[in-house]
This record gives structure tokens, C-alpha cells and sequence, in this order.
């Protein structure tokens, strides 16, 4: 079996198009400076995992994220589209990840990779009812077409589709993304 390529999803943090919904506590660019920490911090997790991955990304060319992140980074446009469209260009067997999870760790990629060793899914619910990570060993569209995106119901869905299809779903342990300065409690290490 191919071990699965980690697809990280990210944007250049550009002040007022990166983590909009932490402009309001913490302006544009305090907002871009705590999207430009997560984004090193989701790097160095996938790094230090020893899985091999990908930045997928939108808001800059593919050498300005090796300029900032590394040299050595596999770097790869998003392309058009909406969420569902840049997803379902991700082929089987993938991992594919956020880049706005503070406790994502190396554990939980490593697990992530070894589930799918022997479960055609696993998904990594967040506390706000969407999910931080999505791992597949079979293309996934069904469960990416027609999703709406960005409300409490996304994991939810997600499970019933995954169900519905006659699969299985693994669930790792439920971390919590950033989307709001209350999310940031328990993270002050990111705060700019």
C-alpha cells in the first residue's frame, strides 16, 4: 500500500485577506502575523511527523512559500475553484490538513497514517463542528460536492456521507482550530 501524501492547505498571510475573522481583535496585520505563526507551526508538525507532504496553496506564487517556509518544500498552486474543487484535486491515498490548528501534532499525523493502514478513512474532528484533518485511501469527492462549508454541521455531514458509501469513518481525538480571538485562550504562544 502507498503511504499517504500529507496535503497541507494554506494561503500566504497577506494583512486582511488571511484569517479575516481574527481582524476584529486583532486588526489585519495581527491577524496575518497569527496566521503567518499556525502556518510555521503546521511546517514544523508535518516535518517532524517524517510523513512526506505538500503546501497547497492560494494568495502567492509557489517560490514565495518556499522563500519563507523552505527550499526543500513541494509546493503545489490550489488552483480555481471553490473548497470542494481545490479537495477533490487531491488524489488517493491522502492526509489532508488546515493550516490553522494549534494542536495538531506529530502524534496525530503519525496515528493519522497508521489508521490508514488498515481503515479506508480517518477524520480528526474540530470543536467547531467541522473537522482539522481528512485522510483517504480511495477518492473522496462524495464527500467534498455539494458540502456547505464553514458551519457546525461540516463533520457531521462528513460521517453520514462516509456511512452512506458503506465506509467505516476512524475518528481521532477533537482539537480545536482558529477561526475567533476566543480560540486563542489557550494559545498565547500565537498571539502576535
Amino acid at each position: 500500500m502507498t503511504t499517504p501524501l500529507i496535503s497541507i492547505f494554506c494561503r500566504w498571510p497577506t494583512p486582511g485577506e488571511a484569517k479575516t475573522r481574527l481582524i476584529p481583535g486583532f486588526g489585519a496585520e495581527g491577524a496575518a502575523a497569527i496566521y503567518t505563526k499556525l502556518l510555521a507551526h503546521t511546517v514544523e508538525v508535518a516535518r517532524t511527523s517524517g510523513i512526506a507532504f505538500e503546501l497547497r496553496v492560494s494568495g502567492a506564487p509557489p517560490e514565495q512559500f518556499r522563500e519563507a517556509l523552505g527550499e526543500d518544500l513541494q509546493v503545489v498552486d490550489q488552483g480555481c475553484g471553490d473548497l470542494t474543487d481545490k479537495l477533490s484535486r487531491v488524489p488517493a491515498p491522502a492526509i489532508v490538513i488546515g493550516s490553522d490548528c494549534p494542536g495538531l501534532t506529530p502524534a496525530i499525523l503519525v496515528a493519522a497514517r497508521d489508521t490508514l493502514l488498515t481503515d479506508p478513512m480517518v477524520i480528526g474532528p474540530a470543536s467547531d463542528g467541522g473537522y482539522y484533518l481528512l485522510g483517504y485511501n480511495q477518492p473522496a469527492d462524495f464527500a467534498f460536492t455539494d458540502m456547505e462549508w464553514s458551519t457546525d454541521s461540516v463533520f457531521a455531514e462528513t460521517l453520514k456521507r462516509f456511512v452512506a458509501q458503506g465506509i467505516r469513518p476512524a475518528v481521532l481525538p477533537e482539537l480545536s482550530d482558529v477561526d475567533t480571538a476566543a480560540d486563542l485562550e489557550d494559545w498565547p504562544e500565537f498571539l502576535p
